[in-house]
């Protein structure tokens, strides 16, 4: 085991130096897309921007990531490692903790007083003290990194596992005395001792939950062992619905059902493929009684300006399949934001949940800098945007891209975690979307898909 360092916890002190900042009095109602300037906030009627928090600290100027909530606490992932906030009041949230670890993309979940980070950038050792180092070095490490988070505001590094081709993302699978983590990663190469081709393969992670330092990987199963479609080296990442024990994963070249009821031993039930208009299947989301499911497609890897007339409206979209009782997949539409952004603006889908509502599919999800999308797909042949928020182009030269990473719903608001801007906070105000807020839970990690009970 390599030596690890001891992780950087910087308390609320150092977060009330840094001002949190409501955006009222610039806010273009009505505004979107080509119609901002640079970083003007433009949103829906309805639609509220309750606060932005600048990213600060030993984090500052880092990308944030994902995100993930327990109890009042939200946990923000950022490639210099992950934030803390307390959320008790969403219009004023409290910094709680920093903790300085880095190595992208930091993605993070949480499990009772667990934290796991994941690592896909070659790095130095398995500390979080640890430098960029070549892939093609052996010694190099990239993997699932677990934190001790009894004391959130403290958290302590107590555990590293290092998987094939590090851990681009994880998706949380509790079981009876062990969380399983199911953990995505690709682009192999020959040159890398510890990530050869083809990796068809996830690593499962288990964590006994009472003696996490004994966390290791149990399984390696081969999810395509003929190949897969010609992109497919690979996933991007796993949802898993517990409640059905199946799973949906976004594959790359594939969208694949998995059969989850033993943990350690998936199996693919269905796969589909979109050659027409799917350039990377990034991720994945059942709506709340399985019967659909919306894949996305990241079109340009987050990178490039798909939002607009050239690319058209089924690039870089979602598409929205339906999901019959024996897990067979049937796509029925696509579904892009439909306000056209700068050909200087990243844009395309990522990542959102499901916000609640007995008898409707209502998602908010990220388009990077096409901002925070509220849509809806009960009738999955027809979605829809039914609010948005977003900003105008950032600086020139500020840097080379910007927007939101993750949009989601927890406990009647929505949280959302910004490539640059920092953490921002809104809620909707759809009188038809009221008794979501009566939806109450301890728990979110998004790609571990919850049961909405809707009173």
């Amino acid at each position: 085991m390599r030596t690890r360092s001891t992780v950087l916890a910087t308390l609320a002190a150092l977060a009330l130096s840094v001002p949190a900042t409501a955006a009222w009095a610039a806010d273009g109602v009505g505004m979107s897309g080509t119609q901002l300037g640079t970083d003007q906030v433009g949103r829906s009627q309805n639609v509220e921007h309750l606060v932005n928090i600048p990213s600060s600290g030993p984090l500052a100027g880092a990308t944030g990531t994902d995100m993930a909530f327990q109890d009042d606490m939200a946990f923000v992932g950022n490639y210099n490692g992950f934030v803390v906030y307390d959320v008790t009041n969403p219009k004023k949230p409290r910094m709680v903790a920093q903790v300085s670890c880095p190595g992208s993309q930091n993605d993070v979940s949480v499990s009772g007083d667990l934290l796991y980070l994941s690592t896909d950038s070659s790095r130095s050792d398995d500390s979080c003290r640890s430098t960029p180092q070549s892939a093609t070095i052996e010694s190099s490490w990239e993997g699932i990194k677990i934190f001790d988070i009894s004391d959130v505001s403290n958290p302590r590094y107590i555990k590293s596992v290092e998987t094939s081709c590090g851990s681009h993302t994880h998706t949380l699978l509790p079981g009876a005395k062990s969380d399983y983590l199911y953990v995505s990663s690709y682009s192999p190469s020959a040159s890398y001792p510890d990530c050869q081709p083809p990796h068809d393969s996830i690593s499962i992670v288990e964590v006994p939950r009472k003696a996490p330092t004994t966390a290791r990987v149990v399984a390696e199963p081969n999810l395509f062992p003929d190949g897969g479609y010609t992109n497919t080296t690979g996933c991007h990442d796993i949802t898993v619905l517990p409640s059905r024990k199946i799973a949906a994963g976004a594959c790359m070249g594939d969208g694949i059902i998995l059969d989850i009821a033993n943990p350690v031993a998936p199996k693919v039930l269905d796969r589909v493929r979109d050659t027409e208009n799917f350039a990377f299947w990034h991720s994945a989301t059942f709506n709340q009684d399985a019967t659909k499911v919306v894949f996305t497609d990241e079109l340009g890897g987050g990178g490039a300006a798909t939002c607009n007339a050239a690319i058209g409206p089924n690039r870089g979209a979602n598409g929205i399949y339906d999901l019959s009782k024996d897990n067979k997949l049937t796509f029925r539409s696509y579904y892009k934001i439909p306000r056209h952004q700068f050909d200087s603006e990243n844009c395309v889908a990522h990542n959102g949940s499901l916000i609640p509502g007995e008898g409707r599919d209502v998602m908010v999800q990220s388009w990077y800098m096409g901002g925070t999308s509220f849509w809806e797909f009960t009738d999955s042949g027809n979605p829809h945007e039914i609010g948005y928020f977003e900003r105008g182009p950032v600086a020139a030269g500020a840097r080379d891209g910007g927007g939101t990473w993750s949009s989601y719903y927890y406990n009647g608001t929505v949280y959302s975690s910004d490539l640059g801007k920092g953490f921002d906070v809104l809620r909707i105000t759809d009188k038809d979307l009221k008794k979501a807020s009566q939806v109450k839970m301890s728990r979110l990690n998004v790609q571990s898909q919850p049961v909405y009970q809707v009173k």
